[in-house]
C-alpha cells in the first residue's frame, strides 16, 4: 500500500468525518488489527495506514469532529512524528507497548449520550471489554456494528488469495494427527467439547499448513473449529487444492468457506462447551457464539505447544541458523567491499535491504524475509522500527554506525538478527555505547535460571549494565520466535511491559530473542540481537534450571567494542561465541566471505 501524502490524509479524514455525521458517531477508533488480531496485516485491514499515513505496525487512531490522534509506543515515536507532520494528526505517546491509555482518553473526553464507533470485526475482545467498562461509567455508547472504512475507502483491497501448502517432513517433526490428539487431550482436561481458534499461526501450526496471506509470516486467513472427532478449517474457496483437501478429509479435517464460520458457530448445539482464548479473538467473532453455549476462556493450548520446539525442530533450526549466518557473511563481505570502492555509485539503505534478501535467497529452504528489513545509518538507526523507502532514505557514506535488523523465513526455521557495524571512523562514544549494549546482551545470554521463571522477570538482567550508567531503551528485551511461523510469537516475552503471568513461564524448547539497545535521537542507534533456545541446565535441591543456547551464528563487529569495558568473563563469552561461529560457518563459505569470517571472528 502506498503511504498517503498529507493532502490525501486530509481528504480521507474529511470523508470519515462526513460518514461519522451521517451515522451520528461522535468518535471513531481505528485499531491496527484484522479479524485475527494479526501483527502484520493484509492490505484490506490497513485502514489506520490508509487514514493517517502512519505505517508502524502498532498504533491506535482516534478521530472526533475536532481532533485526530495516533497512539503508539516509544519504538515508533520518531517515525510517527515524521509521518504525521503536516497532517494535523497529534502523536499521543504511549509509555509502554502494552498501554491502553487511549481508553482513558476516550472515557475522559466523550460526554454522556455520545457514541464511539469501532469495527467489532477487528476489535480485540479484551480491549472491547475494557472500552465497554470505561464507557458505561460515562454513559457513552459503544457501537461495534459499523465499518465506516467500507463506506469511504473506495478502492479498498480484496481478501488475499494466495494458495495454502503443506509444511512437510522432515521439517514438520510432528504430524497433524499427533497435534490434534494433544489438543483434544487439553480440551478434555479443560472440560470443553469444542475449541474455536482464530489466531492464524496457531491454525498453521496445528494443521502443518502454510500460506502467504500476510506479509512476512507464512500464514493464511482462517478460523478453525475442533470437536472430539473432527476439525473444520474455514478458509476462502480455491486456496486449498483438491488433492490437499482430500488428504485433510482422510485425517478427519473438513474445509468450509471462510465466510461460513459465523453461521457454524451460531448453530452450535445448546449443550456445547466451547473453549476460546479471549486474548486471541475479536469482539465480532465472540458475537457469533450464541448465549446458550457455555464458554470456557483460557489460552489456546496450541499457543503453549508451538512455543516448545522439539529436539528435531531444534536440529533444523540450528542448520537454518548456519545457512542464514553464512548468507550474512556473504552480505557483510559485499558491504565492506562496496564501501571501499571509491568509484562506486553511492550506497543507500534501500540497497542494504535488497542485497540482504538476495544473499538469503541463495540459501536452501529460504522462502521470504521474516519482516521488513531495518537498515538505518547514523541518525536513522535511532528510529527503532525505521524503514528506508525509495522516497526517504540515507546514503551510507562518511563515518558512523549502520544498524541492520533483518530475518528470513526458511522451511527449517525463522531467523531474526540485528548487527551494528562501523562505517569509516567511529568515536570513543560510539564504542562505549556499543559495549554497554553488548554487556547487556552477554549478561542475559549467560544467565542460568529456574525452569518456570516468568519471562518478563529476566528483562532487568539485560538492562543492568545500561542502568548503571543512567541509560535505558524503550522496547522489550526479547520476544518469542516461531518455527517457520511468526517472527513474533508468544506466550513468552522478555519485556517490562509484559505481565508475569503463568503462561509466560520459560520452558525447555522455547526460542526467544535477546536484543538490548541504546538510541540517541538524531545521532545513532545500537541494537545487538541473537536468538536463543531454552535448554535444561541441571537440577539442584531448589529445582530444575534452564540456560540459553545461542542459535544465531554471525560475528559481532569487534571494531565497535571498547575492550577495557569488558570483564574477563565477558571477553571469554564473546571469544567462545566467535570460535563457534567460525567452526560452524566455515564449511559453508569460500573465498572472500570465508576470509571475512576469519577476520571478524579473531579473539579479543
Amino acid at each position: 500500500m502506498d503511504t498517503p501524502t498529507p493532502s490525501q490524509v486530509a481528504e480521507r479524514l474529511a470523508l470519515l468525518r462526513t460518514a461519522m455525521r451521517q451515522h451520528h458517531i461522535d468518535a471513531l477508533m481505528i485499531p491496527s488489527a484484522d479479524p485475527h488480531l494479526s501483527e502484520y496485516l493484509p492490505e484490506r485491514w490497513q485502514g489506520r495506514v490508509w487514514a493517517s499515513g502512519f505505517t508502524g505496525s502498532v498504533g491506535t487512531f482516534i478521530i472526533t469532529p475536532e481532533f485526530a490522534g495516533l497512539w503508539t509506543d516509544a519504538r515508533y515515536w520518531i517515525q510517527a512524528e515524521q509521518q504525521l507532520a503536516e497532517t494535523g494528526i497529534q502523536l499521543m505517546k504511549l509509555t509502554s507497548g502494552a498501554s491502553v491509555q487511549y481508553v482513558d482518553w476516550l472515557a475522559s473526553h466523550l460526554k454522556s449520550g455520545q457514541t464511539l464507533a469501532v469495527d467489532g470485526a477487528v476489535l480485540g475482545l479484551a480491549i472491547a471489554r475494557l472500552l465497554q467498562t470505561a464507557l458505561d461509567a460515562k454513559d457513552v455508547k459503544l457501537n461495534t456494528g459499523l465499518d465506516l472504512l467500507e463506506q469511504v475507502w473506495q478502492d479498498r483491497p480484496a481478501l488475499p488469495d494466495a494458495p495454502i501448502y503443506e509444511h512437510l517432513p522432515p521439517y514438520a517433526s510432528k504430524s497433524r494427527s499427533g497435534k490434534l490428539a494433544d489438543l483434544r487431550s487439553a480440551m478434555q482436561q479443560a472440560g470443553a467439547s469444542r475449541h474455536l481458534m482464530s489466531t492464524l499461526d496457531d491454525i498453521a501450526y496445528l494443521f502443518n499448513l502454510r500460506g502467504a496471506d500476510v506479509n512476512f509470516n507464512p500464514i493464511f486467513l482462517s478460523h478453525a473449529l475442533i470437536t472430539p472427532t473432527r476439525a473444520t478449517i474455514y478458509v476462502a474457496d480455491g486456496k486449498i487444492s483438491a488433492d490437499l483437501r482430500s488428504a485433510l478429509a482422510d485425517e478427519g479435517i473438513d474445509v468450509a468457506p471462510y465466510n461460513t464460520a459465523a453461521a457454524a458457530l451460531n448453530a452450535l448445539p445448546a449443550d456445547t462447551t466451547l473453549l476460546l482464548d479471549p486474548r486471541r479473538i475479536t469482539h465480532g467473532t465472540r458475537q457469533w457464539i450464541p448465549a446458550k453455549v457455555k464458554v470456557i476462556e483460557a489460552i489456546n493450548p496450541t499457543t503453549l505447544a508451538k512455543s516448545r520446539k522439539s529436539e528435531q525442530d531444534a536440529i533444523h533450526v540450528r542448520a537454518t541458523m548456519d545457512q542464514d549466518g553464512a548468507a550474512l557473511c556473504e552480505f557483510f563481505t559485499w558491504l565492506e567491499q562496496t564501501l571501499a570502492d571509491a568509484d562506486r555509485t553511492p550506497l543507500t539503505e534501500v540497497d542494504i535491504d535488497q542485497q540482504i534478501t538476495v544473499v538469503r535467497a541463495r540459501r536452501p529452504g529460504f522462502i521470504s524475509p521474516s519482516f521488513a528489513t531495518i537498515a538505518g545509518f547514523g541518525a536513522n538507526g535511532a528510529i527503532m522500527h525505521y524503514r528506508a523507502t525509495a522516497a526517504r532514505h540515507a546514503t551510507i557514506e562518511g563515518n558512523g554506525l549502520l544498524l541492520i535488523d533483518s530475518g528470513g523465513q526458511y522451511l527449517g526455521g525463522t531467523t531474526d538478527i540485528t548487527r551494528v557495524v562501523a562505517v569509516g571512523r567511529i568515536t570513543d562514544e560510539h564504542r562505549r555505547d556499543f559495549t554497554l549494549v553488548l554487556k547487556g546482551m552477554i549478561a542475559l545470554s549467560a544467565t542460568r535460571f529456574p525452569r518456570g521463571t516468568r519471562s518478563p522477570m529476566l528483562d532487568a538482567i539485560a538492562r543492568a549494565p545500561l542502568w548503571a550508567e543512567g541509560l535505558d531503551f524503550g522496547h522489550g528485551t526479547g520476544h518469542g520466535v516461531g518455527y517457520f511461523l511468526n517472527v513474533h510469537e508468544g506466550p513468552q516475552s522478555i519485556s517490562p511491559s509484559a505481565m508475569p503471568e503463568p503462561q509466560t513461564a520459560m520452558e525447555p524448547g522455547m526460542i526467544t530473542s535477546i536484543e538490548p539497545g541504546l538510541y540517541r535521537t538524531g545521532r545513532w542507534g545500537i541494537r545487538i540481537e541473537n536468538l536463543v533456545l531454552n535448554r535444561a541446565a541441571g537440577q539442584t535441591e531448589f529445582g530444575e534450571f534452564l540456560n540459553f543456547e545461542t542459535l544465531t551464528m554471525c560475528p559481532i563487529d569487534t571494531r565497535c567494542i571498547e575492550p577495557t569495558l569488558l570483564r574477563d568473563d565477558e571477553k571469554r563469552w564473546l571469544n567462545d561465541y566467535h570460535a563457534t561461529v567460525r567452526k560452524r560457518l566455515s564449511p559453508l563459505l569460500s573465498g572472500a566471505a570465508l576470509a571475512w569470517l576469519h577476520q571478524r571472528t579473531e579473539a579479543l
